[in-house]
């Protein structure tokens, strides 16, 4: 099943939060349940994403572009991107919004460490943005 295919409904349901900051990756987990998303995973890593990317039951994904283990955290934004479907979301968080590439902010919406969990949850629910194998599927 190709990433985030298994869901089709405006509000996604399984969402990847990659976040290295432990107290700040529960935040996004309890204001994502509170807001009605049915399944929240933390992973402080890219390492722990890739993991998260290969068993594929996602739908979204909250990232952190600059992880411990990874200071290019939009890298998994790309795979995501190149592999995922026209249904995959993509929400930047960062400190930093500026340091983020161009093409990269074409992924997903860029939210600016600190924001307003409302910030979070309209991103989440906002039109996808299409994967690179929605695009030429539909050439």
């Amino acid at each position: 099943m190709a990433i985030g295919a298994h869901f089709r409904s405006k509000r996604p349901r399984r969402v990847i939060v990659v976040e290295d900051d432990a107290v700040l990756g529960l935040t996004i987990e309890q204001t994502l349940l509170d807001h009605g998303f049915a399944e929240v995973s933390i992973c402080p890593s890219a390492s722990c994403t890739l993991g998260k990317l290969r068993a594929g039951n996602f739908d979204a994904m909250v990232l952190d572009v600059h992880l411990a283990d990874s200071d290019d955290g939009w890298e998994i934004a790309e795979l995501v991107n190149a592999l995922g479907d026209a249904h995959t979301r993509i929400v930047f968080q960062t400190g930093s919004p500026g340091d983020i590439p161009e093409h990269i902010r074409q992924l997903g919406p860029v939210l600016a460490k600190p924001y307003d969990p409302a910030e979070l949850v309209a991103a989440l629910t906002e039109k996808p943005r299409a994967g690179l194998l929605a695009l030429l599927k539909r050439a």
